[in-house]
């Protein structure tokens, strides 16, 4: 079924080039809006998506000014991104997306592929091939055609081929050097960028400490961890799964429509060694300090893997995105005196108040940030056989170096504010050379200027780092 697919948005994209082989950009009227689709994996209950896909449509408005864009965001689920993205119209896509994508691109100006996994399989081959697709369809259409905070990786054959086949001409701005290597490797150029989560600012600290109070916490030192399930990854599409399902079966492996997780006996041997290691490791960490531990899902996908590690630590409380908006769960992971996750987004939306924090990762994400960061020592691998060993040491160096180590967070922060800055000027020129009426009629005098409007713990970070 994923290679069905694949095949139905090669064919997609290669009429599309024939319909419109003059080369001639559509022409715009005096008055008329920049029609801009944000292709992403949004309305999901997935913090980190729902995240960097605010900040980017904030980046946008204030750049070109909000009365001159018409925007279209993805929402898989319009119920859990209802309140998210401001007046920004909200589309669900189809599980037949080449369809749905021929028909949704054309309406455009151009597509911003906002997905932070554009690139890789890690997740599943269908989003990049969604995302890919739709970059590819904008430019067989002439329309912009970008990739914003991109990350690239391993990617298996039927993605690849569509990358390297129909992203060369796009504006792929990736968030770190790693993915451009990735990408060079296929001849996709593409501009040294970052991700677009660090300038959201969420619910102030009195809705976190209100909300863990309800919970039994009373002022002591916090450790938020987030697990997930790793190894179920990637969803693949199956009609015949989808039919059996009807029957009983696969119930427990469905994701939904007609999409499935792995699922094996390997598949929940190594989660459960995951997750034990993790309770282990943060088990002794408290009966040792004293922490309140609390386990939060950056994204609803995660509710399972959060009760078993609750239940594995005496029933400890837990936070979920299904019960807590973006808004909300950000504030609590920014309450948090130390973190542990395997969710990336956790981490970096905590980052700006200098929570000190460990990853256990399986992709590049995690890994990435923690070398940027220069604390590959509190990098773990989600099968490392010595997973609960390491996993405490790095618990014990977050309470012993919090200070240093909260240094090295912001200061990221504050050089990927800068970056952010440096993407947002390199997408206004896209657009004027390609499109010169949209032109912003403001003046740009400091690197700021580039960036939405930020919150004053922003504003602080700024002034001990810049």
């Amino acid at each position: 079924m994923d290679q069905f697919l694949a095949s139905w948005m090669d064919k997609t994209i290669q009429r599309a080039q024939k319909q419109n082989e003059s080369g001639i950009i559509p022409p715009k009227a005096p008055g008329d809006k920049l029609k801009l689709l944000f292709a992403g994996y949004n309305g999901t209950r997935n913090t980190g998506s729902d995240v960097r896909v605010e900040e980017m449509l904030r980046q946008v408005r204030h750049i070109f000014g909000a009365n001159r864009l018409d925007l279209t965001v993805f929402s898989f689920i319009k119920s859990y991104s209802k309140g998210y993205f401001g007046d920004a119209r909200q589309v669900t896509p189809s599980p037949l997306f080449p369809r749905f994508l021929n028909q949704e691109v054309p309406r455009h100006d151009g597509v911003i592929a906002c997905e932070g996994s554009t690139f890789k399989s890690a997740f599943t081959d269908l989003l990049t091939i969604m995302m890919v697709g739709a970059m590819g369809l904008a430019t067989a259409h002439r329309r912009l055609s970008v990739a914003y905070g991109a990350e690239a990786g391993k990617m298996n054959p039927w993605p690849k081929r569509l990358a390297t086949e129909y992203c060369k001409e796009s504006l792929v701005i990736t968030r770190n050097e790693e993915s451009r290597r990735v990408l060079a490797e296929l001849e996709i150029p593409s501009e040294f960028g970052t991700d677009t989560a660090w300038t959201f600012s969420p619910l102030g600290r009195e809705y976190a400490q209100n909300e863990l109070r309800k919970l039994g916490w009373n002022g002591e030192r916090l450790l938020i961890v987030c697990p997930i399930n790793p190894f179920w990854w990637p969803v693949t599409a199956s009609l015949s799964k989808t039919a059996l399902r009807l029957l009983g079966f696969y119930r427990k492996s469905h994701y939904g429509r007609i999409f499935f997780f792995q699922d094996s006996e390997e598949v929940n041997r190594k989660y459960e060694q995951y997750l034990s290691a993790v309770a282990g490791a943060v088990r002794r960490f408290r009966e040792k300090t004293g922490v309140f531990v609390a386990v939060a899902a950056s994204e609803e996908l995660d509710n399972a893997a959060v009760k078993n590690l609750s239940k594995k630590l005496g029933g400890v409380p837990t936070f979920s995105s299904t019960h807590h908006n973006m808004y909300q769960l950000v504030s609590i992971f920014r309450a948090a005196d130390m973190m542990l996750s395997s969710r990336y987004h956790a981490i970096v939306t905590s980052m700006a108040t200098g929570v000190p924090s460990a990853g256990i990762t399986f992709d590049e994400r995690i890994a990435n940030l923690m070398k940027e960061r220069g604390h590959e020592h509190l990098l773990m691998r989600v099968d490392d056989p010595d997973l609960e060993e390491r996993a405490e040491a790095a618990l014990f160096e977050l309470n012993k170096n919090p200070e240093l180590i909260s240094e090295g967070a912001t200061q990221t922060v504050a050089r990927n504010l800068q970056v952010m800055s440096t993407m947002g000027h390199k997408l206004l020129d896209y657009v004027v050379q390609r499109h010169p009426q949209f032109e912003p009629k403001q003046q740009f005098r400091s690197w700021e200027d580039y960036l939405p409007p930020m919150g004053p713990e922003l504003h602080r970070l700024l002034e001990q780092h810049v």
